[in-house]
């Protein structure tokens, strides 16, 4: 059973950034089952096409987007492309992230650099090239941040980094964008089942340890996460802006206490 009605985005345009895959895919598609046209950006293009039909099997219209966060030439080609087949921008969804573990002293320069170049700087190029083409008043914009922005987690020296700096940026853009009746939001979810950031952050081993200390007792679904940025990209959220909503099952509520299974550390970052 749908949780929003399927006209809520009627006649809205959106674009989601790093939507081919897990999370923010599942964002994606929260959005169309409401009714809007939309876009996904990403750097694979098999991926993006098949994230895009899986779309138009649900909303009215959807588009693959190919582009590399890091290189805002191609956000902005990207981005213009999207309004220019859509129409005046929404919603826009700046999701793309890079993350692996490592110990801040095995962490090299290019290590750490890479993924704040995707996650931050990625965040700003998606937002950047995006203003000029929101509509007039109305729009509305998400950040994914995650809990490392917020809590210290064991080898995510630069994820956490990486994420404080997206929640500077949105309160930043919340206040000079809100004049123009754009809000701007993060959204910080917790463990996702069946998505790479659980395979590539939490140990098999201990998975069931970690779902039995959360408060809900569970890992969630993307389905639930975009459910989520539904309710802050409508208008049931429309006095909300500069704030993050935690879709984490109160993970923040629950610290991580421990170090990763050696098997998943690599001895050095390059």
């Amino acid at each position: 059973m749908a949780t929003y009605r399927p006209s809520l985005f009627a006649g809205c345009n959106a674009v989601v950034a790093g939507g081919t895959s897990g999370i923010n895919l599942g964002i994606a598609k929260a959005i169309a089952a409401c009714g809007a046209k939309v876009a996904v950006i990403g750097r694979n293009a098999e991926k993006a096409e098949g994230a895009a039909q899986a779309l138009r099997d649900i909303g009215p219209e959807a588009m693959a987007l190919i582009a590399d966060v890091r290189d805002f030439a191609a956000v902005d080609a990207a981005m213009a492309h999207a309004a220019q087949q859509l129409g005046p921008l929404d919603f826009v969804v700046a999701g793309a992230a890079g993350n692996f573990i490592a110990a801040a002293d095995a962490l090299s320069s290019n290590g750490f650099r890479t993924v704040t170049d995707i996650d931050l700087l990625g965040t700003f190029h998606t937002f950047k090239a995006a203003r000029s083409r929101l509509r007039e008043a109305g729009a509305s914009l998400i950040a994914i941040s995650s809990g490392q922005a917020f809590q210290p987690m064991w080898g995510q020296a630069h994820a956490s980094a990486a994420k404080a700096g997206i929640e500077s940026l949105v309160r930043t853009l919340a206040l000079e964008w809100g004049p123009a009746g754009i809000r701007v939001n993060s959204l910080s979810p917790g463990p996702i089942a069946a998505t790479e950031g659980v395979k590539r952050l939490v140990p098999q081993s201990r998975i069931d340890a970690i779902a039995s200390r959360l408060p809900v007792r569970r890992f969630g679904s993307a389905g639930e996460v975009g459910n989520a940025a539904v309710f802050l990209l409508s208008p049931a959220a429309s006095f909300v802006t500069g704030m993050t909503l935690f879709c984490d099952g109160g993970m923040m509520l629950t610290p991580y206490d421990g170090q990763p299974d050696a098997g998943l550390v690599p001895e050095t970052v390059r």
